[in-house]
């Protein structure tokens, strides 16, 4: 006779585990960030992430689902299967995906600020009391902003710049002159 707390089977007792965990798991991927809840994990205690509790109680219900329906073992030997497996699954998701996940680089959004001090080549040139444009290489492609001549003097197409500072989102460059070694 199997096990039927409160008179409901197992298997239907891990289904809604299933569910209601799966469920759970997905609003809170979407709705982390938006609402700014962070768990346990984000003071050192990285198991006792939401979405690794989570995933494991939808692996130990996924499992225990398909054990109880398939399967003739004891209703303890499948709850300790599907929880090994479980812990298994989810060590591997946390060792492969999370961690590395949490680690990589956020953007390669840049601001403005961080163009100072920068090296550039005008791209159009760049009028005593005008507006030209500078391209600056960066490690997340090239970037083309207007630039304006903080010298106040005029800048041909294809000299290198220094950007000087930024104002309003445009560049005030001056002409980069690279110092010789002195040998």
């Amino acid at each position: 006779m199997p096990l039927e707390p409160f008179s409901i089977p197992l298997e239907t007792i891990y289904l809604y585990g299933l569910i209601i965990s799966g469920v759970l798991t997905v609003v809170y991927v979407l709705f982390a960030d938006v609402f700014h809840f962070h768990g346990a994990g984000d003071g050192g205690l990285h198991f006792l992430n939401p979405v690794l509790i989570f995933a494991f109680i939808t692996i130990l219900s996924a499992s225990g689902y398909l054990f109880e329906k398939l399967s003739s073992l004891h209703y303890l030997l499948i709850l300790g299967i599907s929880a090994v497996a479980a812990f298994m699954i989810v060590t591997l998701l946390n060792v492969f995906v999370l961690v590395p996940l949490s680690s990589a680089e956020e953007s390669l959004v840049y601001k403005d600020s961080d163009l100072r001090g920068r090296i550039g080549t005008v791209i159009t040139p760049i009028p005593v009391d005008g507006f030209g444009e500078v391209m600056i290489d960066s490690t997340s492609g090239r970037i083309a902003k207007p630039a304006s001549s903080f010298d106040g003097e005029q800048i041909p197409n294809g000299t290198t710049v220094l950007v000087v500072q930024v104002k309003n989102g445009v560049l005030e460059v001056t002409v980069h002159q690279e110092l010789e070694s002195f040998i």
